[in-house]
């Protein structure tokens, strides 16, 4: 499935305009916009990298590519962390390569602290690779609650650009590909507390990522399709 058009996704600097000229009534919900176009900052915030990502052209600009065996990004900042309700969107480029890829990964801190990728709170973006076509699996786990949203039937072409998100509103915890439903679960869900980010492999560096990512947008609400930033 290919994407649907070519408009970029919301920048940060234009929510904060859009909001500044909301009533307070109505004013934006947080949310925070993520573009990988340097290997310098990601969303103002410093980067460390392992292995060799490097920049590549997208359709929008450069994005950050992962060579699936020992690339990856490290972010101090969990930026959904104190979100009741969420919508997580990412553009994405995959490539192929192993059947299981975790490319975007969100963990909470916690007290006492425990290794990286260790913790029992996260959200996070994986994919399945089964030849040359993949499927989403995405996954939030804390106290209470952990569920993957996995629907294998549902395959896409590989080295494609695609549009995923995952919402939850407060009851239901759905995923998307190009705005398309692939499945949804009720999941008595709680706000994640402060952390870090990996993005192009889990957070103990494991199951590594081959393809690019361009954005990701994370948003304390649900979003309705009709308002994901599909590209």
């Amino acid at each position: 499935m290919k994407l649907l058009d070519r408009r970029t996704f919301l920048s940060a600097g234009a929510a904060t305009a859009l909001s500044l000229h909301r009533p307070l009534a109505f004013a934006a919900p947080a949310q925070q916009v993520w573009t990988f176009d340097n290997l310098q900052r990601i969303g103002g915030r410093p980067v460390t990298l392992e292995g060799q990502p490097k920049l590549v052209p997208s359709p929008w600009g450069n994005a950050v590519a992962f060579d699936g065996q020992a690339d990856a990004l490290f972010i101090d900042e969990h930026p959904l962390a104190g979100a009741a309700t969420f919508t997580f969107e990412a553009l994405f480029r995959p490539d192929g390569g192993a059947f299981e890829q975790r490319w975007f990964h969100l963990e909470s801190d916690e007290q006492p602290p425990v290794a990286p990728g260790k913790g029992g709170t996260r959200i996070l973006f994986e994919i399945r690779v089964v030849r040359d076509e993949w499927y989403l699996d995405a996954f939030a786990k804390g106290p209470g609650y952990a569920h993957a949203l996995v629907v294998p039937e549902k395959l896409f072409p590989t080295r494609q650009w695609y549009h995923v998100a995952q919402t939850y509103d407060g009851e239901r915890y759905r995923s998307y590909v190009n705005g398309q439903l692939q499945t949804e679960f009720a999941l008595p869900f709680k706000a994640q507390g402060a952390g870090r980010a990996s993005i192009g492999v889990r957070m103990n560096r494991v199951s590594y990522f081959h393809g690019a990512v361009r954005e990701a947008r994370f948003t304390h609400a649900p979003l309705p399709p009709a308002e994901f930033s599909l590209p």
